[in-house]
């Protein structure tokens, strides 16, 4: 009898698990971040006093009327009640008198409610500190500054634009089509108008093949979000890198580009995986909060195609105990013959007509196209998945007998267990 080996993988506020054949399985692969900081505040003070090719923040508010912190909203697992008190104390520090504004970067989210401000930022700032919430449809909120490389007007908070000194706080992830989050993002999509996002998000950007996680380089996504960076003029940037239980790892400050790309450098050198090309891929989205929904579910899909052979079986364990997470997003799926027929229409979509949510749909069937996936969850209607061409399984154990019955029972297995913090390598397959 073959030995077992136990896998397992978050899901929602817990884990999924199965037995697997020893023999079968390629290997379990993870990120290789060290433990968190031991004195979170003491790493975001270290980065803030030596930061990275701009001078410190107390210098760049002297002489400055005012200034803007863009802050990520209730969709981000940023740990501002660590970041923005040190921020705001380090103005005020350099300029008493400096009039100081909270911009929340809502990108193309609903606004953050109250309740998740106090969540993020604590109830003292909430109360003190003048915060606005970002509308990327309120043209009253919106100036344009050009246009971006790609051709699309970047239009972006006219609080962003206007002020003598834009700063901004998030946190550096792997990004499955602009390489990472953090730095740059916290302009475009964070404080963009819609249309502008809309078009930095087109159908052939997506395509492209640089459009990959933990791709900067001739990425045009990414182009076009350090032209809208360098247009808003954002100065100084605080973002961190972060753990699977949100802690701080490390904390990176300075200059917009230099200050990310060292965050990124340092985050590619942990996060890289090499996995070899396999038949079936289990993964998952790192559980709550990002597991909530097919449409972030998306994301950790993108970490097994990398890794999944052409006619490989992905699995991804994922709660989406809120269902599909958009309606155009659910209704292009379930209305396509195939995953074909939507790319080709998708590849149709100009630049200037791109739909919302079109980026994560054409993800979704691009994966589709390739691999047969099989969401876990029990908190989710399977008829509603097998309406977007998705299987679904109530337990890992079901999707792995179901995935061996499609593939055959040799196949190799390779685990991922939060796809969300990795950057894949596909090597060559093992030998069965």
């Amino acid at each position: 009898m073959d030995d077992l080996v136990e896998v397992s993988v978050p899901c929602g506020h817990g884990c999924e698990t199965a037995l697997l054949p020893a023999c079968r399985l390629n290997g379990v692969y993870r990120s290789q971040l060290p433990e968190p900081a031991p004195d979170p505040s003491a790493c975001v003070r270290d980065a803030l006093d030596a930061p990275i090719g701009a001078p410190p923040l107390e210098q760049l508010a002297c002489g400055k009327r005012n200034a803007v912190i863009i802050t990520s909203d209730h969709t981000r697992p940023v740990p501002s009640r660590i970041i923005m008190p040190q921020i705001l104390e380090r103005l005020r520090r350099g300029n008493p008198n400096i009039e100081i504004t909270i911009l929340v970067a809502t990108g193309f989210h609903r606004p953050t409610t109250r309740e998740e401000l106090v969540a993020k930022l604590g109830e003292e700032i909430v109360l003190r500190e003048k915060i606005v919430i970002h509308d990327g449809a309120d043209q009253s909120m919106l100036v344009k500054l050009g246009v971006l490389p790609s051709g699309g007007e970047l239009i972006v908070n006219r609080l962003a634009a206007e002020t003598e000194l834009l700063v901004a706080e998030g946190f550096i992830e792997p990004h499955f089509f602009a390489g990472f989050s953090g730095g740059r993002k916290s302009v475009l999509p964070g404080v963009a108008a819609r249309r502008t996002v809309l078009a930095n998000h087109c159908s052939e950007f997506i395509r492209s093949p640089f459009a990959r996680t933990g791709v900067l380089e001739k990425n045009p996504i990414h182009r076009d979000m350090l032209f809208a960076a360098e247009k808003a003029n954002l100065a100084f940037i605080v973002n961190v890198v972060i753990d699977g239980e949100k802690r701080i790892v490390r904390a990176f400050a300075g200059e917009r580009q230099k200050a990310h790309e060292s965050g990124c450098a340092y985050l590619r050198s942990l996060c890289g995986i090499s996995v070899p090309a396999s038949d079936i891929v289990v993964t998952g989205n790192g559980g709550y909060p990002l597991d909530q929904n097919v449409y972030q579910a998306v994301k950790g899909m993108t970490a097994a195609e990398a890794a999944c052979r052409p006619g490989g079986v992905i699995v991804i364990c994922a709660a989406c105990n809120d269902g599909h997470g958009g309606e155009a997003f659910y209704r292009n799926l379930a209305e396509a013959a195939t995953p074909r027929e939507l790319l080709d229409r998708v590849a149709a979509v100009p630049r200037d007509r791109t739909e919302p949510d079109q980026w994560e749909f054409q993800i979704l069937a691009r994966i589709l196209e390739h691999h047969t996936v099989i969401v876990v969850t029990r908190e989710c209607s399977h008829k509603m998945l097998n309406e977007m061409h998705l299987h679904a399984a109530s337990t890992l154990a079901e999707a792995l007998g179901e995935a061996t019955r499609l593939v055959g029972k040799s196949a190799r297995v390779a685990v991922i267990p939060d796809g969300v913090s990795v950057i894949v390598e596909k090597i060559q397959p093992m030998e069965k």
